[in-house]
């Protein structure tokens, strides 16, 4: 039986082509990507596209969009071996972390891709991270949500926008390259998350709580800028920005400010500013000031990963002690132990 891949096309740089008669840049006619990219024929697989209509810029992308995905996916899941998304690169690691986590039970590779050049343009990037994003869910080696890039696949909850110029405009610094694409698509094999055996029912949950915030922490903070932010009515979730291992200021204004939040049921989360490494609040007493405050550990995880896993953990309702060790524990593998 052929194989059928679903291309997903929300919007984006990749999706872009210059219109001949206007020489303005429109959106690309998925539904033609056969005679556009004819090098997938020789793939013989099917290939079958939806586009968002209208499609969206992914400076615009919001939690609506991340449930108008999953339910495409969940949709249309038995029907095809895997799914391609064609997003922006701007957010295309907070919607794939979050589909990471809405997918419970992934038997089926979703990979995320994208390009800094239009597709019509001749130097385009688009066209080899199209084709290999498409064999590579077409071989079903990758269960897991995935972002394509530049001759690397990494694990979407890993991963992080680096560069805004280059081609490899991401990168997984605490976490392998799941597969390299030279003259052979070679997987890491030890580093790959396995679908359950048999396969479970996937199942797609689409509460997102939307009422988090990311705050950043800088030297010359001022006390009442940091109560303000932390002090927002209806906030249900924080992911605080530390320094280094998750240091952050010992003063008492600081850290009262954080244990009050915490006393009134707003879940805060410690990750650190640094692109590698993790959060260790035992190690020096500045984390520790803040782990007695009832902060939790984001240990090395993104923030992109970060405020999306507690997006999902807190639209689903979860009572406060359960709340905490699902945070402290990689459900996706977005953590390292």
């Amino acid at each position: 039986m052929e194989r059928a891949i679903l291309l997903i096309y929300t919007g984006g740089t990749i999706g872009m082509k210059t219109n001949p008669e206007t020489g303005s840049l429109a959106p690309f006619d998925f539904g033609q990507i056969g005679s556009e990219v004819p090098e997938l024929r020789k793939f013989g697989i099917r290939i079958e596209t939806i586009t968002f209509d209208p499609v969206i810029d992914s400076s615009n992308i919001s939690p609506k969009e991340w449930v108008r995905l999953a339910e495409t996916i969940r949709d249309n899941y038995e029907s095809y071996a895997g799914f391609v998304v064609l997003h922006g690169t701007d957010t295309m690691a907070y919607t794939a972390s979050a589909l990471s986590f809405m997918m419970e039970n992934l038997a089926k590779p979703i990979i995320f891709t994208g390009s800094q050049i239009p597709i019509g343009v001749l130097r385009t990037d688009g066209r080899e991270n199209l084709i290999s994003a498409i064999e590579i869910a077409a071989a079903g080696e990758v269960p897991e949500v995935c972002i394509y890039f530049q001759n690397s696949l990494l694990r979407a909850n890993r991963t992080i926008k680096y560069t805004a110029e280059h081609f490899n405009a991401f990168r997984s610094p605490n976490y392998p390259p799941l597969a390299e694409a030279g003259i052979t698509i070679k997987y890491n094999t030890p580093y790959i998350k396995k679908a359950d055996c048999p396969p479970l029912p996937l199942h797609v949950d689409t509460a997102i709580e939307t009422r988090v915030a990311v705050v950043r922490i800088f030297p010359g903070l001022r006390p009442e800028i940091f109560r303000a932010m932390l002090g927002v009515e209806g906030l249900r979730g924080i992911v605080l920005e530390t320094y280094g291992a998750g240091n952050a200021p010992t003063d008492s204004w600081f850290v009262d400010a954080v244990r009050e939040t915490v006393e009134r049921g707003v879940v805060v989360m410690n990750v650190t500013q640094c692109a590698a490494g993790s959060v260790d609040m035992e190690l020096y007493d500045t984390g520790r000031a803040l782990l007695r405050a009832g902060v939790v550990s984001g240990r090395d995880m993104t923030v992109e990963a970060a405020l999306t896993k507690l997006m999902y953990l807190l639209g689903a309702r979860l009572p406060k002690e359960l709340l905490e060790r699902c945070l402290n524990t990689p459900i996706r593998g977005e953590i390292t132990l």
